[in-house]
């Protein structure tokens, strides 16, 4: 099993219209995000040439944090708002550091 932390890399595309409401909804995320056990990094972009594409740059201590951090009640809010904001489910890549 890997002590390395955790990265993850998450993509959300906005549906027409909705840039700004996703926009709200996962800038509220960020802050009790932050505040989850094991949280080192969780920051959040928009695309320069693409403002309705927001990524999410996260590392956790271990999947374990990551995995308490998504059972979360601030991010379980978010998955019945998925299909109203987005395309598509967002795209999640799990990473972890080459040394």
């Amino acid at each position: 099993m890997s002590t390395k932390p955790l990265t993850l890399v998450v993509t959300f595309q906005a549906r027409p219209g909705k840039e700004a409401e996703l926009r709200k909804v996962l800038t509220a995320l960020v802050a009790p995000s932050r505040k989850d056990a094991g949280c080192l990094n969780y920051d959040l972009h928009v695309a320069l040439d693409d403002p309705a594409k927001f990524i999410f740059h996260e590392n956790w201590a271990t999947k374990a944090h990551h995995e308490a951090h998504v059972a979360a009640p601030h991010i379980q809010a978010l998955l019945p708002r998925i299909d109203e904001l987005c395309v598509g489910f967002p795209t999640i890549t799990m990473c972890e550091r080459i040394d």
